[in-house]
């Protein structure tokens, strides 16, 4: 068997085990998918007409929801990825990462199942969170055919660089809590930015972080491409940002995983 083929069996099956892994631990991550759907019902209908009032002038709560919503589902990608952080370092601290190294298996397709597994994870749970935000009025009636292809794409490429951080938050952790927390900012680093309100809307000591920090321009460019209005800048800062920390994360992770256990 060529090395090729031997890389997808074996990456095929580790991705397999990932999945019937969450499958059989469905509870981190519905745990994991709280949090933006209570945050999204929030922001709707308790802060909904005052947040719509302070952006626009009037209090229009449908509006607020399209403002709002892109960066709720940029805010389940990070948080989903915890979970992959926690898987990796539950496999280290368990022993099974060292039972894999000694078997003959191709050594990357452990990361390519992990990081495979939570792509799917990250799009099933966008999925689920925008039919929440379609029950209570989403709507993205002005965006294309294109403008929708695009923005999937934008929300798996955001997914694949955040999972790779997240894997290596995960081998560099001794344990899943240390993981855990140290994946934390990538559910966090939304918040404090343009998903709740404009960029100019905030304080001027703050703006520059807000603006430069890599959700910004990921969150105008899908409310631009689900919305139907210009992104401007922001599509080419966002999958720079977006292709950085995806080879980052991938340098990181194989530099961790390569190194000889202690």
């Amino acid at each position: 068997m060529s090395s090729l083929s031997l890389a997808v069996r074996d990456s095929h099956t580790m991705l397999r085990r990932n999945l019937l892994h969450a499958r059989r631990y469905p509870s981190l991550t519905l745990n994991v998918l709280l949090t933006p759907v209570m945050l999204l019902l929030l922001f709707v209908y308790v802060f909904g007409d005052v947040m719509s009032a302070g952006i626009g002038g009037e209090a229009d709560r449908s509006a607020y929801i399209a403002y709002l919503v892109p960066g709720i589902l940029l805010m389940t990608i990070g948080g989903t990825t915890i979970g992959s952080a926690v898987s990796v370092a539950m496999d280290m601290s368990e022993g099974v990462i060292a039972r894999f190294r000694t078997m003959a298996i191709h050594r990357g397709s452990v990361l390519i199942g992990h990081v495979a597994g939570s792509v799917l994870q990250c799009v099933l749970s966008v999925v689920l969170v925008g039919a929440v935000a379609v029950a209570i009025g989403f709507r993205t009636t002005d965006a294309t055919v294109l403008e929708w292809i695009l923005a999937f794409g934008l929300l798996t490429l955001v997914s694949l660089a955040l999972t790779w951080i997240a894997v290596g938050m995960g081998l560099s952790g001794p344990n899943a809590e240390a993981a855990s927390n140290s994946a934390l900012p990538l559910m966090i680093l939304p918040l404090l930015s343009s998903a709740f309100v404009p960029v100019d809307a905030m304080p001027g000591w703050f703006r520059p972080f807000a603006e430069y920090q890599p959700f910004t321009p990921a969150i105008e460019t899908l409310r631009g491409l689900l919305l139907g209005t210009g992104i401007g800048h922001n599509g080419w800062l966002a999958v720079a940002w977006c292709l950085g920390l995806a080879a980052l994360g991938y340098v990181w992770s194989r530099s961790l995983f390569d190194r000889d256990p202690k």
